[in-house]
């Protein structure tokens, strides 16, 4: 008769605390917890999946009930009887209990009746209650009583993931453990000693793969290990990316070095060929997102490889690649990559985005390039204090402004002062401002500003928009939200300036936002709108009272009358609407 297959995480489940891996501190104190006999009611065991949570628990019941001593012992035999069947999950007096299944207050209460009675075969009787935070409210109440007076020789042991859904009353009545993450080194240590017992051959690099990518749980990292082992050796990396469906680092860094020597005909190349050998675009995506990251940190620490994510032989690629590399457009990229994966998730088409992302983000680079390199030294020809300013090369001009023609050019930059920075677009600020306003979010913001304000100067350092006096503390509350947005469209933060703009115009002449003709006495003779909402507030009622009484009154100089229109024009521009004249 042939055995039944074990899988190696249940072969290698810890036995005792001392096996117990990435867990030293909890082990010690449980340990000793038995060895000074303070065994507390009840324990709550959390944390994340596969970091020995439910195995701790098993080892608990095992070192309260061991035969082979007398009292309870931090080191069960595990040959008793009473051990094996802890192990087989068949000891009457040691009950797990799945809270998924059994969330029901009726449920609790049959398992409060059965904790009264003594244990049949063991010292101490344990119930084990498996994902606890699936019960409910009710279920919760019901146990609070028992968890805080329990019958003699009972123990609770409660396990969950998700520790924020217990309730508060419940923590209070239980000795906390958090359970960690496993870390690397560990998890590939306990992998090695695996292979080593089982002849699985396997390089250290693919065992470092298998750590990675069970994210610090051990059982992941175990059953990975059992799906590879099938596998004909030596396994390599190479394998376990194809059994995952996920990137290889190579395929990224050929991806990443298309990025930073800005080739994109290789970008959509690589796309393609990994699309079609089955790569997933978000898969693509991730491995992007994780190159870059481990490229910030080699350029930080070149030798620090084990902060790193990838092989020592992919270390070396990337500290050869990132000797020329920018700080700024890394993080640059790294900015326009946030958010983008659940975008691609919600796709129809996940092909076209990623390359759609990918291209996009160099000519965020140039852009970025375009408005930083803006200082004198990279303008001037000759001294800081020469009075001729250098005309911009051909290709700065087409990035910078597009309808510029070759030979045309370049506005003056620089007064003869060179503490005096004029901007270098002056004459494309409107389309540099309508690029701002199509990254605010808020449809009011961005119809407030486009109606009330425009971007007069923009320095290396600063960028300076004037409002209308009317809305100057409206656009003042959404100064978080414009200097945002800024940000986005620029490439860089600025420090932002809002100021006031004139907007009182000289006598008989009409402004640009303002269409009334002057030369219509009928017109001005009329109110524009209700004048006692346009008139500012600090006119006085007499004031007010008197333009509206009496509509054809001389009174009113044509300034003051073309200022009311002016104002009921800009408001009537901000809802999209129109100056109707009333008749009085």
């Amino acid at each position: 008769m042939s055995m039944v297959y074990q899988p190696l995480h249940h072969k290698y489940r810890p036995q005792s605390f001392r096996e117990l891996v990435g867990q030293e501190a909890i082990s010690e104190t449980l340990s000793q917890a038995i060895v000074t006999n303070r065994i507390a009611t009840a324990y709550l065991f959390s944390g994340p999946r596969g970091t020995g949570k439910t195995s701790s628990a098993r080892i608990l019941a095992r070192s309260l009930n061991c035969l082979s001593s007398e009292t309870a012992t931090p080191e069960p035999c595990g040959k008793c009887e009473i051990c094996q069947a802890i192990t087989k999950g068949t000891a009457l007096d040691v009950i797990e209990i799945d809270a998924a299944s059994n969330t029901g207050v009726d449920n609790i209460r049959e398992l409060i009746e059965r904790s009264r009675f003594a244990p049949v075969q063991a010292r101490w009787k344990v119930y084990v209650i498996d994902e606890c935070h699936m019960l409910s409210t009710a279920a919760f109440n019901a146990l609070l009583k028992t968890l805080e007076e329990p019958p003699p020789q009972v123990v609770f042991v409660l396990a969950t993931t998700d520790p924020q859904r217990v309730l508060p009353t419940i923590l209070s009545r239980c000795q906390r453990f958090e359970f960690r993450r496993i870390r690397l080194e560990a998890i590939e240590n306990h992998l090695s000693f695996i292979a080593s017992k089982e002849d699985i051959e396997i390089t250290k690099e693919a065992i470092k793969v298998i750590s990675q990518r069970s994210q610090g749980g051990l059982r992941d990292a175990e059953s990975l290990l059992d799906q590879v082992s099938l596998m004909p050796g030596p396994i390599k990396p190479e394998t376990i990316w194809e059994l995952l469906g996920a990137v290889p680092e190579e395929e990224l860094i050929k991806l990443v070095n298309a990025l930073i020597i800005e080739q994109p005909l290789n970008i959509i190349e690589t796309c393609r060929e990994l699309i079609e050998k089955g790569r997933e675009p978000i898969a693509i995506l991730q491995g992007i997102t994780e190159i870059l990251r481990d490229l910030i940190i080699i350029i930080a620490a070149p030798n620090r490889e084990e902060l790193t994510s990838v092989s020592a032989q992919s270390h070396k690629k990337l500290v050869a690649i990132s000797k020329d590399l920018e700080h700024s457009k890394l993080l640059s990229w790294q900015h326009n990559l946030k958010g983008t994966e659940y975008q691609l998730r919600q796709s129809m088409q996940p092909r076209l985005w990623l390359e759609v992302l990918l291209l996009s983000m160099l000519h965020s680079v140039n852009q970025n390039k375009n408005i930083q390199e803006i200082q004198p030294k990279e303008i001037l020809q000759g001294s800081a204090g020469s009075a001729k300013p250098s005309i911009p090369s051909q290709t700065q001009s087409k990035q910078i402004n597009t309808d510029l023609q070759a030979n045309e050019r370049a506005p003056q930059l620089i007064s003869n002062n060179a503490n005096k920075i004029e901007d270098y677009a002056s004459k494309k600020l409107p389309e540099l401002w309508q690029q701002v306003l199509g990254r605010l979010e808020l449809p009011s913001t961005r119809m407030l500003l486009s109606q009330q304000a425009k971007l007069v100067q923009l320095t290396r350092d600063k960028a300076v928009v004037e409002v209308s006096e009317n809305w100057m503390s409206m656009v003042q509350s959404r100064a978080a939200l414009l200097e945002e947005a800024l940000g986005k469209a620029l490439g860089a933060s600025r420090r932002l300036i809002i100021q006031k703009q004139n907007t009182v115009s000289p006598v008989n002449q009409p402004t640009s936002s303002s269409p009334v003709n002057n030369s219509n006495p009928e017109r001005l003779s009329k109110p524009i709108i209700n004048t006692k909402t346009i008139q500012n507030k600090a006119d006085d009622s007499a004031s007010k009272k008197e333009a509206i009484n009496d509509s054809n009154s001389d009174e009113i100089s044509p300034a003051k009358q073309d200022e009311i229109e002016n104002k009921a024009q800009n408001l009537a521009d901000f809802f999209n609407g129109k100056v109707i004249d009333i008749e009085s």
